[in-house]
């Protein structure tokens, strides 16, 4: 039996900044990321260390900062003990430079190196996390936060704030539990979710704001599975952007509690009054768990004026002239799967199981050797998908962005900004709504990343 959240006590801490390791270039242009083994304490001293993979030693690896326009040049050098790539969440960059293993590139092998090379088109939030095996190897810490400054930024240094957020399953010994990796009942239910929370890869701790000025709170969620919950309102704070891409103005959350998936970013505003210290809390199952807390000291008052992220330049979608392509999600447990096909043979009885292949899209478990559809480039393109399953996902699109045009059954209204990660609840449809100007191969895949695993990951071919 695994202890709770609550069953693990970690001291907490106190300081001026959150903990954040910052990129540094070679000589030669490029930065270079170490997927190695790294012995950490996700806890505190009175319990073990966990046996971690990281980039250079931690976890989250060391964040990357780029201009919007900037080249950014990465050599990973893959220490590990199986082949690894790194995958640029949410950036619109060349398709060989994706780290999609089987689909953009080869896997590196132990041993060897890759160098990837891309112009950051896009300002905003985003990440970057290994592409094989996913699910474990982000399980075990292979991510790090990936942030593209704009032309011209409201927020210094010290008021640009990155909060990386994860789950880990740990088991009595406070260690990570790497045994249950790849556990059936995960690829077959909600993913794997953890008994442990983590904010830069520090338990819950207490951060040092002061009052009257502006912050900008970067929250990415980089667990497998898990959706967390939390509540701006309750501390004052207003939406910036959503997945990097800037809404209009900063933007009261019309709902509560705002629901971020597994891979999704928010960017909030928060202008703190004197002894107005908050939490970020995790609200999720009717409990209330403090992430990060904020001590807010001195005086000062809060200077007026609207605060607003220039918005990038992406291109609108035609609905009238759009194509549309239908997706099918099935399977899951307690769901229905039909008649399925896993590398070009229909699956029977067993089969299910000993691939472990839970999940189909349009008929086909995991990566198909035809595309889900062809287009043009520049083509306007809207794909309706119905989730005929019982399970929630967070459905990811690489390469590029889009736009959110109908949900049926959901109330909810985020304003529609442009996004890459999207949530669709059991039995319900969503159409989105993109141009598709980014010539490749790019995976459309449920990012809860077991569900990914078995079997719910399609591609489309931009020409």
């Amino acid at each position: 039996m695994k202890k709770s959240v609550a069953g693990l006590a970690g001291a907490g801490t106190l300081s001026l900044v959150p903990f954040q390791v910052f990129a540094d270039v070679s000589e030669d242009g490029f930065i270079e990321l170490r997927a190695k083994e790294t012995s950490k304490n996700l806890i505190s001293e009175q319990y073990p260390a966990s046996i971690l993979w990281t980039y250079n030693g931690e976890s989250p690896g060391p964040e990357i900062r780029a201009k919007r326009g900037e080249r950014i040049k990465v050599r990973l050098i893959n220490e590990l003990s199986e082949a690894t790539s790194i995958h640029w969440h949410g950036i619109r960059i060349e398709n060989s430079m994706d780290g999609v293993a089987g689909l953009t590139q080869d896997p590196v092998p132990p041993g060897e190196t890759f160098e990837y090379d891309f112009i950051v088109p896009d300002a905003g939030t985003y990440w970057y996390h290994a592409h094989t095996k996913s699910w474990n190897q982000v399980a075990r810490g292979l991510y790090g936060p990936l942030i593209i400054e704009g032309d011209s930024e409201d927020f210094d240094a010290e008021h640009d704030i990155t909060l990386v957020l994860d789950d880990w399953l740990l088991g009595q010994d406070g260690t990570l539990d790497i045994l249950s990796l790849g556990s059936p009942g995960d690829w077959s239910h909600s993913g794997r979710l953890g008994n442990w929370l983590t904010v830069n890869g520090k338990p819950p701790h207490e951060v040092v704001i002061n009052a009257g000025e502006a912050y900008r709170l970067r929250l990415m969620n980089v667990s497998n599975a898990r959706s967390f919950e939390i509540d701006p309102n309750a501390f004052d704070a207003k939406i910036l952007a959503f997945d990097g891409q800037a809404t209009p103005g900063a933007q009261e959350l019309g709902y509560s509690p705002m629901v971020l998936g597994s891979a999704q970013r928010v960017d909030l505003l928060v202008q703190p009054k004197s002894g107005g210290n908050f939490s970020i809390n995790e609200l999720s199952n009717g409990q209330t768990y403090p992430m990060v807390s904020f001590k807010v000291v001195g005086n000062k008052e809060a200077l007026s004026g609207a605060i607003a992220l220039r918005p990038n330049d992406l291109p609108e979608p035609d609905i009238e002239k759009a194509t549309t392509f239908k997706l099918h999600m099935t399977g899951g447990a307690m769901g229905r799967i039909g008649e399925t096909t896993y590398n070009g043979e229909t699956m029977s009885g067993d089969d299910f199981i000993n691939f472990k292949q839970f999940w189909a899209m349009n008929g086909v478990a995991n990566l198909p050797e035809e595309p889900f559809f062809r287009v043009e480039r520049n083509e306007n393109v809207i794909i309706e998908i119905f989730n005929d399953t019982r399970f929630l996902h967070a459905m990811h699109m690489h390469g590029h962005h889009f736009r959110i045009i109908e949900r049926v059954g959901v109330s909810i209204d985020e304003g529609q900004p442009f996004k890459d990660t999207f949530l669709i609840g059991a039995l319900q449809t969503t159409r989105i709504a993109f141009v598709a100007d980014n010539p490749g191969k790019w995976l459309f895949h449920c990012h809860m990343l077991e569900h990914a695993a078995a079997g719910m990951t399609t591609w489309f071919d931009v020409k």
